[in-house]
Parts: structure tokens; C-alpha cells; sequence
């Protein structure tokens, strides 16, 4: 089979492709047919920095049919649809950007009927972050589904990232007022076409005074992509007992915390990653995010807000450097095509 791989950290240059054996699945293991592979950030972050102790297959997100099962699986079917996420985590060769990988059975995921690789392939960390933001406010729910976020607003920063674009759907869905903050007239358009209420841009010197006018009891969430460079805005805009939820600090400035002031708020900081919130946790989010799908609320596209960007496995590297470079969408990798 085809693959892509890095042995030793760099820049997009580093990554290969070559020829390898299609991996047997173990116990309690699945082989899928990876047919589009998904790119986030911390696909090229992994592979930049840190030492490479063995040859590792980038790309955690992916989508494909399921290929064979290992002995102890239930659940799954060969030849069922699946999307998959975190699948290099702690398995150095089992990344999306090849033709065949086996995951335990905890990583695979059902894709729901009628819904394409492409959406599957989008879906992972960007929905499962998203999700954990939208599911940590305090009073808050723990699941998500329609109704449970009705009476609460939600102010996602960044809403034409890939996270920011899951949160503003995710949250749509689940029944609150979304506001999102932007930094151009662009991407406030795909943060509109996400399904946001209200959205301003964050370089404006009124930002503020435009959220307290549609939340003026104020913002009982924040889905924060740079809580550095926001802090300001998001306290100021912030109800007493609402949550900052972190799940990167894009610019990286520090963060600064005013104690007193937090204090005076009662505010609730949480920090979201995915690789240590726990797999029950994740397979709970994901049928939430299964559901949405099934609902046609989470959707990708240009008319979902959410442009996407093509490559052959062949051109990894270049996938690796848009991404890298910010470019605004999902970037995906066609691995398969038959």
C-alpha cells in the first residue's frame, strides 16, 4: 500500500511517500480503507517539533470503509462507513495518510447514512473539541442535543476556523444564541453561512459595545481560540459565572490574568485537549456529533462556512503547508478514489 512518512521532525519537506505491508488488525482492532484523510493543526505541530523516535504516518483525522475486524470487536461491520480521529495517538504508524490503517475499535465511529468521506474526514478533532467547549460551562449540559443550550449564549471566537465553524454549528443545533467573532468581512461571511446569529469583528474598536447589544445580560460561554489576544474582550463581555473554554492560544500572547477581577466574576477557565479527556468521554461526544450529522446541522462546504481544500496523498506536503499557513477551510487529502 501507499504512505505517506516522516522519520525525523521538520518542516512539510520531510514527509515521503512510500510503499509498505497493509497492517493485520490486532485484537480489538479494525482496518479501514482510508479513502479522504483530514489535516488540523496539531498534525503539523507534531510533526515539526520533537524528537521521532520511529517512522510516523501523519494526520489523526480520517474517513474510509471498514476492511476487516480483529478478533473481540463488536459494533462494526466490514464494509461499513466509518470516520476515525486521534489515530496516531500513541501509534506512530497508524496515522491517515495511507491507504490502510488498523485502530482499536474505540477510535472508529459509524458515519451516518448519506454522509460523505469529506464530511467524515472533517469531522474528528475540530467536532470533539468543539463539542467539549460547548459541554464545560458551569449549570451546563454534559451531552449536547437540541434544546439543551435554549436560554444561553455562546460567543465562539475564530468562527471561520475548522473548531470555531463545529462550535457555531454544534451549538446552533443544540438551541443557542451564537455569536461569533472575526477578523474580516470574509470570513464573517462563513461564520454567517455556519449558522452564527450575530457577528462582529474583533479589530473594531466598537467589538465590545456590538456583543453587549445583542447579549446584554451577557455571554454565558466562550469557545476561545486565542485567549491571550481576547482576554479583554472576553471578560468584558463575560455574565457573572460564565466559562472561558481554551483550546488554543493562536498569536501567542501571554495570558494574562487579573485576579481580582476574575474573582469579582466567579469565571470559569477550562482548557480543552482531546488526547487526555478520556476515550468514554469521546465516544459519548461523538454520538452527539453522529446525531447532528444524522440532523443535518453539521455540515462542511462553502455553504456550511467551511471551504474545502483537495490534495492528492502524493502532495501531503503541500496539504501540510497550507495548513500550516492558515489556510482558511478544511484541508483534506484524497487517499483512495475507487
Amino acid at each position: 500500500m501507499r504512505r505517506i512518512r516522516y522519520t525525523r521532525a521538520g518542516d512539510p519537506s520531510v514527509l515521503e511517500l512510500d510503499e509498505a505491508p497493509i497492517p493485520e488488525p490486532g485484537y480489538g482492532e479494525v482496518r479501514v480503507r482510508v479513502m479522504v484523510s483530514g489535516v488540523n493543526p496539531t498534525d503539523w505541530k507534531s510533526r515539526s517539533g520533537g524528537d521521532v523516535a520511529e517512522a510516523t504516518v501523519p494526520n489523526h483525522d480520517g474517513a474510509g470503509v471498514v476492511d476487516q475486524l480483529g478478533a473481540g470487536v463488536d459494533g462494526l461491520s466490514v464494509g461499513d462507513h466509518v470516520w476515525v480521529t486521534l489515530a496516531g495517538d500513541g501509534r506512530p504508524a497508524s496515522g491517515t495518510a495511507q491507504e490502510f490503517t488498523a485502530l482499536p475499535a474505540d477510535r472508529v465511529f459509524p458515519l451516518p447514512p448519506g454522509a460523505s468521506f469529506d464530511l467524515g474526514a472533517s469531522t474528528g478533532i475540530p467536532a470533539l473539541t468543539a463539542h467539549r467547549a460547548l459541554t464545560v460551562g458551569e449549570d451546563g449540559p454534559a451531552r449536547l442535543a437540541p434544546g439543551l443550550l435554549t436560554g444561553r449564549t455562546v460567543l465562539v471566537a475564530g468562527g471561520a476556523g475548522a473548531v470555531g465553524n463545529a462550535a457555531i454549528q454544534l451549538a446552533r443545533w443544540a438551541g443557542a444564541n451564537v455569536i461569533s467573532t472575526v477578523s474580516q468581512e470574509a470570513k464573517a461571511r462563513l461564520a454567517t453561512a455556519a449558522g452564527a446569529h450575530h457577528v462582529v469583528n474583533y479589530r473594531s474598536p466598537d467589538a465590545i459595545e456590538g456583543i453587549k447589544a445583542v447579549a446584554p445580560d451577557g455571554v454565558d460561554l466562550v469557545v476561545e481560540v486565542a485567549a491571550g489576544a481576547n482576554s479583554e474582550l472576553d471578560l468584558a463581555v463575560l455574565r457573572t459565572r460564565g466559562t472561558i473554554a481554551i483550546y488554543a492560544n493562536d498569536g501567542g500572547r501571554p495570558v494574562d490574568l487579573d485576579v481580582r477581577r476574575n474573582m469579582g466574576l466567579n469565571v470559569r477557565y477550562q482548557f480543552v485537549l482531546l488526547y487526555t479527556v478520556g476515550w468514554g468521554w469521546i465516544a459519548s461526544a461523538a454520538a452527539d456529533i453522529n446525531q447532528a450529522i444524522t440532523d443535518g446541522a453539521y455540515r462542511v462546504g462553502e455553504d456550511a462556512g467551511l471551504p474545502l481544500h483537495h490534495y492528492r496523498l502524493e502532495d501531503t506536503s503541500a496539504a501540510h503547508a497550507a495548513v500550516e499557513q492558515s489556510t482558511v477551510g478544511k484541508v483534506l487529502i484524497t487517499v483512495n478514489t475507487d
